[in-house]
């Protein structure tokens, strides 16, 4: 049994529901004091969170990941019990494999391998973890930078082990993330008897061309990493239920993911215009819950693709398609922010599983990664 491939058994068979972290956070810093890590936990209400740092000069290489994970769903519909890790056909079995702590065992045994071959190496190594980003991921990494960005502590590099890869790992990283930006629209009219037109008004109707025109418009025209933004209705709701009555309201759900072509500001402002130029009467709520991130081809991402394709060959795909993840809080005191782990394919589904070569592999692109960086 591999290093990587024990100490990521150790942590998928600790019930680190969001946001409980369960002890994860022990067993790795356990891992890294020995290598005179500094570990500084961070609680925050109901969230784990460790800032581990060695060394105190630039540059500082920092790797982040989060403890937590999903719910297993329906624990009699997997092949064997989610948080028992369980090796089959060279693969690992748990909740938690690809998403993500295969990616932190793989971390903690690059950095081990090292600091033992490097250690008079330059800059410093920190480790960012969290409990709390499965879930509503206000407690956790976003609490961390806070706390670094208040006493002038800020990164060089930071790899996120984020799952990116689609049918190798290593042929995906995320050197960027749309950000993401709501909407809950309230359109009004005139509540009446469907069988009076001239004594309502229809919001459904009123509505209609302003949304005809918003699915229309084009926001920005993204650029070499990013899609155009987009607007998309997520719901709609209108009614009392009753057919032989026009609502009052209408309410509309939307989302922008949005590229840094654009702004909240700006976003913002184009919908405001096109309401207001169709004479909507309407409230609207706004979420603003991650801004987009990117890192162009520099150092970090020239160091990984070279790492991966020294450890599998190939030549890696940057991307900025996905959800958001804690990058979004991360790029904030960082200028380099790449995300890169195993095969996503499984992730948050029951039988989730990572190959077994696969966080050897993942292991040996993080020391590699290290070595470029802090070394050569």
């Amino acid at each position: 049994m591999s290093n990587t491939l024990d100490l990521a058994k150790q942590l998928i068979a600790r019930h680190s529901l969001t946001p409980r972290d369960d002890g994860c956070i022990d067993i790795i810093g356990a891992r890294l004091v020995p290598l005179a890590f500094t570990l500084e936990k961070m609680r925050h209400n109901e969230v784990d969170n460790l800032w581990a740092r060695r060394g105190d000069i630039s540059p500082l290489f920092c790797f982040a990941g989060h403890t937590d994970v999903v719910p297993t769903g329906p624990v009699n519909n997997w092949d064997s019990a989610p948080f028992t890790p369980t090796v089959r056909d060279g693969m690992l079995y748990g909740r938690g494999a690809a998403d993500m702590k295969g990616s932190l065992a793989a971390f903690v045994t690059a950095i081990e391998r090292f600091v033992a071959e490097h250690p008079q190496h330059r800059g410093s190594i920190a480790m960012l973890l969290t409990s709390d980003e499965e879930g509503v991921a206000v407690d956790g990494t976003v609490r961390v930078v806070e706390a670094l960005q208040e006493r002038g502590e800020r990164m060089d590099y930071c790899i996120v082990g984020e799952p990116t890869c689609v049918a190798k790992t290593g042929d995906t990283i995320k050197n960027g993330r749309r950000g993401s930006l709501s909407g809950t629209l309230t359109v009004k009219g005139v509540q009446g008897h469907i069988a009076y037109p001239h004594l309502v008004k229809n919001p459904i109707h009123l509505a209609a061309p302003a949304i005809a025109e918003l699915a229309a418009t084009t926001w920005d025209n993204g650029n070499e990493y990013f899609p155009p933004t987009s607007w998309q209705i997520s719901n709609i709701h209108g009614g009392t239920g009753a057919t032989n009555v026009v609502p009052g309201t209408v309410e509309i759900l939307f989302n922008y993911r949005f590229s840094t072509a654009s702004t909240v500001e700006s976003l913002q402002q184009k919908l405001h215009a096109i309401l207001d130029k169709h004479g909507l009467e309407y409230d609207l709520e706004w979420e603003h819950s991650g801004k987009p991130y990117l890192t162009p081809r520099g150092n970090l991402v020239d160091a990984v693709s070279a790492a991966i394709l020294q450890v599998q060959g190939i030549a890696t795909e940057l991307s900025t398609s996905g959800g958001t993840s804690d990058g979004r809080f991360i790029a904030d005191i960082c200028p380099q922010v790449i995300e890169i782990g195993p095969l996503n394919a499984t992730i948050h589904k029951l039988n989730e599983c990572v190959a077994v070569d696969d966080l050897d592999a993942l292991s040996e692109i993080y020391y590699l990664t290290l070595v470029k960086l802090l070394v050569e």
